[in-house]
């Protein structure tokens, strides 16, 4: 990929910096139906109002808008907009059939966004990153809970999925495949191996970004793994970073990435919530409260890349950016022999 080299480079001389939050953004706009419709689909059998990824083909302008307002912030990679652009998510609006071009689409804005503030910034090269989603539906639990062998999905459905998704996004144009908000890792590792599927079907390298999320105060993602475990189960793959991101605040996150930067050599990310979620489901903590708790992840050197999940803005980006230009990036060492892996 033409942008690895420069990726490369960047990583080892400083924090990145990604994105904020899509959704809390596009939520300013306060789109109605029609505006999720746009003239194309003004017919459409059923209701496309809450369909985000939907809007980068009828709202592409606002779409390329968030982009923009992140880079302005001090963002080094945004996220395309295709968090739910699969067949699996996709069939709750019964848009399977658009699924290439969400992403397809998603990522061309993404991309020209990128390229005018590079050529407008040669020396702070920017990098978009094509979100691959965990999907709605879990691969190795059962949401019947009177029918604990039940599964809604399979790893083989998952892989087909995912593999159309990843083609599209390095159609459009992406530098960085971010496979994130992993809850199962089963659906995590279908879409690593689709990804490695495509890497070998067009002989090329990708530089992949995990980031699983912890979904309550155990420390274990919902379908019950450690960080550790989570760690372990995706490390046969060779990855750009691992981290965490979204359920938890940045303060809640800290442990979790300390078991990652102990054990791991790979690149360390991390992408927390504003805080926890209110009574109202809305996210409090201000880019100022938001930056005082990720400097610990600073001081410490746990981290590579770093950015906001719900909740957060492009104050709360541009908070975080202007932190960690003070501090130099997590070194990227092999890990400790007092330090195994597996312990």
């Amino acid at each position: 990929m033409k942008n690895t080299n420069k990726l490369n480079q960047a990583i080892a001389q400083r924090i990145l910096v990604l994105d904020g939050a899509m959704g809390t953004m596009l939520q300013r706009y306060n789109f109605s139906e029609e505006d999720f419709r746009g003239e194309r689909f003004k017919e459409f059998h059923t209701s496309v109002k809450g369909n985000n990824d939907l809007l980068s083909i009828t709202q592409p302008k606002a779409i390329a808008e968030v982009h923009a307002k992140y880079f302005e912030a001090g963002a080094d990679i945004v996220e395309t907009n295709t968090f739910s652009a699969t067949t699996i998510a996709m069939a709750d609006y019964d848009m399977e059939d658009l699924v290439y071009e969400l992403n397809f689409e998603s990522a061309k804005i993404a991309r020209k966004v990128a390229d005018a503030f590079t050529a407008k910034e040669p020396h702070k090269p920017r990098f978009v990153a094509g979100a691959m989603g965990p999907t709605n539906k879990t691969a190795s639990m059962s949401p019947e809970v009177n029918d604990p062998g039940f599964r809604a999905t399979s790893f083989e459905e998952l892989r087909k999925a995912y593999k159309q998704q990843a083609e599209a996004l390095l159609d459009g144009g992406v530098d960085i495949l971010l496979v994130e908000t992993i809850f199962d890792t089963l659906n995590g590792k279908a879409a690593l191996f689709a990804i490695e599927e495509v890497k070998e079907e067009r002989n090329i390298e990708i530089p992949i970004m995990v980031s699983g999320t912890i979904t309550d105060a155990s420390g274990r993602t919902l379908s019950g793994q450690t960080a550790e475990a989570f760690l372990i189960s995706i490390s046969h793959i060779p990855l750009l970073s691992v981290g965490f991101n979204c359920a938890l605040g940045a303060k809640q996150l800290t442990p979790h990435l300390e078991v990652l930067a102990r054990k791991s050599d790979m690149a360390i990310s991390a992408y927390p919530n504003a805080g926890l979620p209110n009574a109202f489901g809305e996210y409090d903590e201000s880019p100022e409260q938001m930056a005082a708790q990720i400097r610990e992840y600073l001081d410490k050197k746990l981290i590579n890349i770093i950015g906001g999940c719900c909740g957060t803005t492009p104050p709360h980006i541009n908070a975080i950016a202007e932190m960690a230009k003070e501090y130099k990036p997590r070194q990227l060492e092999l890990i400790s022999k007092s330090e195994p892996l597996f312990s």
